[in-house]
């Protein structure tokens, strides 16, 4: 299972997870229950409920860069460019704009 912090201005949003079912994001609920919380998409709506999906979220992927950026990315990790969840963890990191993407390892506790 792969999975992701979100990241809203800097502050923890929730997590991104791909298993073998599809995408999952789900928001913190301490982010949820505070007052300055927004969506981080229009099309992900602040919810206690779990978001699933056979693909990628179109939000997420759009994050991913495209074109000459992205064949940079594919060279220098050597990620496959079909593995959406990996190009995102490896090239969101410092987005433009307020969301960010941080890796969480497999022996961190989420």
């Amino acid at each position: 299972m792969k999975k992701a912090k979100v990241l809203m201005y800097n502050k923890f949003a929730g997590i991104l997870s791909e298993d073998v079912e599809g995408f999952h994001f789900i928001y913190d609920q301490e982010y949820l229950a505070s007052a300055n919380a927004e969506a981080i998409s229009l099309t992900l709506p602040l919810t206690p409920e779990k978001y699933s999906s056979n693909i990628l979220f179109p939000f997420f992927d759009g994050l991913i860069p495209e074109g000459w950026l992205l064949d940079i990315a594919v060279q220098t990790w050597k990620v496959e460019i079909r593995d959406r969840m990996t190009a995102l963890q490896m090239t969101c990191k410092d987005c433009i704009g307020a969301v960010s993407i941080e890796i969480i390892n497999e022996s961190e506790d989420d």
